[in-house]
This record gives structure tokens, sequence and C-alpha cells, in this order.
């Protein structure tokens, strides 16, 4: 059958998401389906990627204060959808995409929304009351599921606002991680040694430095430890809106940034040298950088507030309280383990999340319609 991948906010250094359209897309052309991936950029373009994706990229004006993301008129994707005449839609775009849900719905296309984030804690993020960001994420949720044939949500946490609207025809698949790239065997002395600069312990946090990702919490904590006597370095590799504000906050601080990554060896590299990486996110739904850390051997300090307390466990990791104290106490925690130990536990969590795994939910969400 012919799925067509539909995602604004995508481009060149969009992370998590780009790397799970690609990982899903290569899954279903490797089981015989036809992907059409439709994203925004600079100009119109049409190619075939490596792993058999088709990609269209629809010409879309840059979104100010995003750092270059880009979003397409949906007017655009709807006169490309009738062209394409897909036999499913995968939209994972819940704003500016929402309504490809009615085009699918009118054109007797059976079609899946995945769900990459929570509504409520992005209102709660923009300032707006408990109550009222609820209220309002209810409201829009309702009418986007409604369009639907299927909501896919990745974690428990993603599925609780959906389970607070009594939607049925929410299904959870996991996403998963790139176990051959991301290995503990990328781990490298002498990476280590010049990223740490003399320090005892290595930190690490892989992403993009916007303000939903609460990148600052990683630089407390380093703080927090430099200030209590231990010797530590912290690695920022990312980039971002809150790049310089971050840059001035950690000024004196053994923190170091290495700005935007683009190879995903070198990402690799990075993840299995480190020590401990930091996921401070509160509103993570699945957490993709986390994860990759742990498929290289390298446990992660989380939010608790997050989906990635369904991931991490002891020994591979921790969910901790929502500031730098407890972020600290959670990295001495886990190197106080012998280094063989955690790196194994660490290792041994992420192989329960192979790609196949989640390409085969995907297609059984897709083929219900």
């Amino acid at each position: 059958m012919r799925i067509v991948q539909l995602a604004n906010f995508y481009g060149p250094r969009s992370g998590g998401l780009r790397t799970a359209l690609h990982h899903l897309g290569d899954g279903y052309a490797a089981r015989g389906h036809d992907v059409v991936l439709v994203v925004p950029g600079p100009a119109h373009a049409d190619e075939r990627l490596p792993g058999g994706i088709r990609r269209i990229t629809l010409p879309a004006p840059r979104i100010p204060g995003t750092g270059g993301y880009r979003a397409v008129d949906p007017w655009r994707v709807r006169r490309l959808l009738d062209v394409l005449r897909p036999d499913r839609l995968e939209v994972s775009d819940r704003l500016t995409l929402r309504g490809m849900g009615r085009w699918a719905a009118a054109n007797s296309v059976p079609s899946v929304v995945i769900s990459h984030e929570r509504l409520d804690r992005l209102l709660e993020q923009f300032l707006l009351p408990t109550g009222l960001a609820r209220r309002g994420a209810d409201w829009a949720n309702a009418r986007m599921a409604a369009s639907y044939d299927t909501v896919v949500c990745t974690t428990g946490f993603a599925k609780e606002e959906f389970d607070r609207i009594g939607a049925r025809n929410v299904a959870r698949v996991p996403l998963g991680v790139d176990l051959r790239t991301f290995t503990p065997t990328r781990h490298d002395r002498s990476l280590r040694s010049e990223l740490a600069r003399g320090a005892d312990a290595l930190l690490v946090h892989c992403g993009r430095l916007s303000p939903e990702k609460h990148v600052e919490r990683s630089v407390d904590t380093a703080a927090a430890l430099h200030e209590s006597g231990h010797r530590v370095r912290l690695v920022i590799a990312g980039d971002g809106p809150r790049r310089e504000a971050l840059e001035k906050r950690a000024h004196g601080l053994p923190v170091t940034f290495l700005g935007f990554v683009g190879a995903r060896t070198d990402v690799a590299d990075l993840l299995a040298t480190a020590d401990v990486s930091l996921a401070p996110g509160p509103h993570e739904t699945f957490g993709l950088a986390a994860l990759e850390a742990l498929a290289s051997g390298t446990p992660v300090v989380v939010s608790a507030s997050s989906a990635l307390r369904e991931i991490v466990r002891p020994g591979c990791g921790a969910a901790v309280e929502d500031h730098a104290p407890a972020f600290a106490a959670g990295v001495n925690a886990l190197l106080d383990d012998p280094e063989p130990t955690r790196r194994l536990a660490a290792r041994t969590r992420a192989e329960e999340y192979p790609w196949h795994a989640a390409v085969d939910g995907m297609l059984t969400a897709l083929q219900a319609g």
C-alpha cells in the first residue's frame, strides 16, 4: 500500500522527529510498501532517500523564533495528496496539519496521527494556568481524535490526555532506537580526555536548545556538582533559540557548548563516551535522545514529570524531581555504581526498544483502518 507521511517542523536539525519518520518509513519500505514523506523546506524537491523513501519537499516560510523551523501551508499539502492518492495517511503534526484527518475522511483514506507531544503541557509552557491549559487541550484533542481513525501515543504519559477525554481510538506504540549506530563500542578514551579537560566525570546533554527542553537545568546541575567539589564537565550538543542565554548562564562553569552535531555517528561517539546523560525536559512524550544514550551504554538522569520515567529503571538511570539538586544527586548515585554494571544495565534496557517492533506496531495501527 502507499503510505504518505506528513510532517511540519521537520528540517536538517529537527532531531527526534526526523529520526522517527525516517526509521518508520524505512521499515515500511523494507516490508514492501510505497512510502512518500512530505515535509517543508526552502524550495520544492522530489528525491529518493537511501532507505527507499520518496521525500517531497514543499516550499514553506520560516517560523519566527523557532530557530529555523518551517511549516507548509495545509492547502499545498491537500493539493499534493489529491495527486499522490495515498492508501494510508500518517500525520506527525497535531498543530499546523491537524486538519488532514478531515481530508482523509472525505477521501475514504484510513488515517493515523502520532501524538509526539502533550498539548496540555505545551499550553502550560506558554504560561496558561493549569486548569485552562487542560480545558483547552481537552477541547482540541477531542476534535482531533474524532477526525482520525487512530491516535498513536508512544507512552502512557502521552496517552494520559486522551484517556482524560475518553477517546477510544487510541493505540500505544513505543518508538525505537538504532541499536547498531548507538552502541557502547563507540566509547572513545581519547575523545573523553579531550572533552573532559581533566574532570573526573563527563556529563552530556544532547538536544535542541529550546524553552520546553529546560536545558538550563542541566547547566544548573553542573553548577551544583561543581560547587559541592565534584570535578565534572558538562558537554551540551545542540543548538536553538536559547543558546545565547544558556551560554551566559554557564559563564565560569565547567560547561562546553558543541553546537549542532550533524553526523549521527559523532552523536553516537559522544553519548557512548560520556559517563551520564541528562534529560531534564518535563514534557517529553518519549525522549529519543535519552534512549540513544542508554543504547550507547550511558545511564541517564531524567525528569520524573516526563514519559522517561516509564523508560528509565534503577540501575540504568534515575527519574528525579525538576530541580538541579535532585539531578545532581541522581548523577552522584549513578556514578557510585561500578561503571561496567551501569553501562550494561543501560544497554540492556535500550535493547527492549528495537525499531522493527515500532514499525510492526505502526503498521498494525495503519492497517486497522
